[in-house]
C-alpha cells in the first residue's frame, strides 16, 4: 500500500514547460503517474506533453481536480510556489528545489501555521528526491528501475542512500511499498516522525527503513518517536561517522553543531530504541535481510 501517492492520485508540475519539470515529467508520466496538468505563469492555455498548461496552482486545481503537486522552480521563487499550492488548496507538495534561502522556509512555515494550510497540506521536501511508490507512481526524481514492489518503506535525508538502499533490497527480493525522501536542509516540511508514524499506521508496510545524517534533531526525535509507538521492525543507517564538528557535509543540513548531532551518537540513540544500525551503506540491504528474518 502507497502511503501518500498511487497510480490515481491527480497531480500538477509546477514549473512545468522549463527544461527540468519537462524531463521529469516524461519520466513521471512513462512511469503511470497521473499528470494532469502544471503550471507555468504565462503559458497558461497552452499544451505540454499533451497535458494543459496554466498560469496558477488555483485555475489548475479547480480545473483538473489536481490533489498534489511536485515543484521544480528554481530557489528565489520555490517559497511562493508552496505557500501558492497551499492556498490552492492541494493536500501534498513535493519541493524538489535545492538551495532555497533558510529564511525564505521559515516564512514558508510561518505562512502554513499563520493560516492553518499545513492541516490541509502535507510538504514534503525541499532539496529532497520526492516520493515514489513502486508499481504505481513517481513524484520525484528516483530511477524507477531499481524499486520493487513490496512491503518494505523507506524514509530518508539523503536521495543518494535511499536509491542504494533500494537496489540492495532488489538484489535480494525485498519490495519497497513506499520510499520518501525528506530532503536534508535544515528546514523542512515534513520530518522522520511524520512518515515514521505513516508507516506504522499503513497495514501493509512490514518494516522501515530509515536513512540519517549527521546534524539537527531530527533522528533523536525519530528513536523517541520509535521507542513509544512503532511496532514495527526499524533498520537505520546515519551517514557522517568520520564528519567533523562544524563542517557542513553535502546538504545544508548536514553539519554537527551541537552535542548529539554526530552519527556515532545519532546511531546510538536509536539502537537504544530498538532499531538495527546497518553498520556501512553497503551492508543496509543485509541488515534489512536479517531484521526480517528475525521479526
Amino acid at each position: 500500500m502507497s502511503v501518500l501517492l498511487d497510480e490515481t492520485t491527480p497531480v500538477l508540475i509546477q514549473g512545468f514547460t522549463g527544461r527540468i519539470g519537462t524531463f521529469h515529467a516524461k519520466e513521471m508520466i512513462d512511469y503511470g503517474t497521473n499528470l494532469v496538468g502544471g503550471v507555468t505563469p504565462g503559458r497558461g492555455g497552452d499544451r505540454h506533453l499533451d497535458r494543459p498548461v496554466f498560469d496558477t496552482v488555483a485555475e489548475a486545481v479547480a480545473e483538473t481536480g489536481a490533489e498534489a503537486s511536485i515543484i521544480f522552480v528554481p530557489p528565489p521563487f520555490a517559497a511562493d510556489a508552496m505557500m501558492e499550492a497551499a492556498e490552492a488548496g492541494l493536500r501534498m507538495c513535493v519541493a524538489i528545489t535545492d538551495g532555497i534561502p533558510a529564511q525564505d522556509m521559515m516564512r514558508v512555515k510561518r505562512y502554513l501555521r499563520r493560516y492553518k494550510w499545513e492541516r490541509r497540506l502535507r510538504l514534503i521536501g525541499p532539496n529532497c528526491a520526492g516520493i515514489i511508490s513502486p508499481g504505481k507512481a513517481l513524484l520525484g526524481l528516483m530511477p524507477d528501475h531499481i524499486y520493487l514492489p513490496g512491503n518494505v518503506g523507506i524514509v530518508g535525508r539523503s536521495g543518494t542512500l535511499g536509491y542504494e538502499a533500494a537496489a540492495q533490497m532488489k538484489e535480494l527480493g525485498i519490495g519497497v511499498s513506499s520510499s520518501v525522501g525528506i530532503g536534508g536542509d535544515p528546514i523542512n516540511g515534513s520530518s522522520f516522525k511524520d512518515v515514521l508514524e505513516m508507516f506504522q499506521n499503513d497495514p501493509e508496510t512490514e518494516a522501515i527503513v530509515m536513512i540519517g545524517e549527521i546534524g539537527g534533531p531530527q533522528e533523536a526525535e525519530a528513536a523517541d518517536y520509535i521507542r513509544e509507538h512503532v511496532t514495527k521492525p526499524v533498520v537505520a543507517y546515519i551517514a557522517g561517522l568520520s564528519a567533523p564538528k562544524g563542517r557542513r557535509m553535502g546538504h545544508a543540513g548536514a553539519i554537527i553543531s551541537a552535542a548529539g548531532e554526530g552519527a556515532a551518537e545519532k546511531s546510538a540513540l536509536l539502537e537504544d530504541a530498538g532499531v538495527s544500525i546497518a553498520p556501512n551503506p553497503s551492508e543496509i540491504g543485509s541488515t534489512v535481510a536479517a531484521t526480517l528474518r528475525a521479526a
